[in-house]
């Protein structure tokens, strides 16, 4: 009876797996490697990397191999492996959090052996084949200075300003726009490109990050954008002070916003007020240059 059972789980579990792939448009698939330990590490890593009638994954956890199956017109497999990531679990591409990983349970803390590190645009996607195979230190020396000045970031950043610069306007329609771009800008990031302390904030924060963007190019209201900017330049500061910049920025404060006051980041040490615009544009000081 117990063989019955066992091979009728086992049907059931194919015909599970057949039917989530038939609902899945525009199939294809990769194997990857993600590291983990147990069947609980399992069903973590499959929960986390499924979107219903978009992505599934199949984790073995003797082999440590993943396969991901999933829309190519609605997902990518970096997709897929950043919530992994976010959820405790690193791949060759992206690395959880510290913090994520240090709550998983004991059995499921795996051996760390990859390391975040940055890349310049020729060398390889494969994290632990870069670790083994280049010396950093030369490879510091060859970048010219403007690489090593400019962050992969850049273009999360412009675009955060585009969105400031719409509010000290009080222009809640472009700044809808900009918020848009923002979006877009965020997703393009490369995390594989990132240093070490880019990486590590960059997944703390990138959760929040695209939600409070999204709110911001949802929203109508001047005033509902401006709140929800409170809450995004907090985090875009924290992104700021780990990432090397070609000009200063500066971090402002108005004490007056919501009587608890608010910071923004600005490329101009200049005061222009996004929380009040016209009605109080130089309301604030500067609070820290970071360079």
């Amino acid at each position: 009876m117990k063989s019955i059972s066992r091979i009728l789980m086992v049907i059931t579990i194919l015909l599970s797996s057949i039917n989530n792939f038939a609902q899945i448009k525009n199939l294809k698939t990769e194997t990857v490697k993600i590291y983990g330990n147990c069947g609980m590490c399992k069903t973590t890593i499959e929960k986390a990397g499924n979107v219903k009638n978009v992505a599934t994954v199949e984790w073995n956890k003797d082999t440590k191999m993943a396969t991901l199956s999933y829309d190519d017109k609605k997902t990518t497999p970096n997709e897929i492996l950043k919530r992994i990531a976010l959820s405790g679990y690193d791949s060759d591409k992206f690395l959880a959090p510290n913090d994520t990983y240090a709550k998983l349970p004991e059995c499921c803390q795996y051996n760390r052996d990859l390391k975040p590190i940055a890349k310049s645009n020729t060398t390889s996607m494969d994290m632990k084949n870069e670790h083994v195979n280049h010396n950093h230190h030369e490879m510091s020396k060859t970048n010219t200075s403007k690489d090593q000045n400019v962050t992969p970031l850049k273009a999360v950043l412009e675009s955060y300003f585009a969105v400031k610069d719409a509010l000290v306007k009080t222009d809640a329609a472009t700044a809808s726009i900009k918020a848009t771009e923002l979006e877009k800008a965020i997703k393009a990031v490369e995390m594989t490109k990132l240093s070490t302390e880019e990486h590590n904030v960059w997944m703390k924060i990138m959760k929040n990050l695209t939600a409070n963007t999204e709110k911001i190019a949802v929203f109508k209201d001047v005033a509902k954008q401006r709140e929800t900017f409170a809450l995004l330049s907090k985090d875009m500061y924290e992104l700021a002070k780990v990432s090397k910049q070609e000009t200063p920025v500066y971090y402002q404060h108005c004490p007056m916003y919501n009587g608890k006051g608010a910071n923004w980041l600005s490329k101009e040490a200049a005061v222009k007020n996004p929380y009040y615009g016209s009605q109080m544009l130089t309301c604030g000081s500067v609070q820290e240059t970071i360079k």
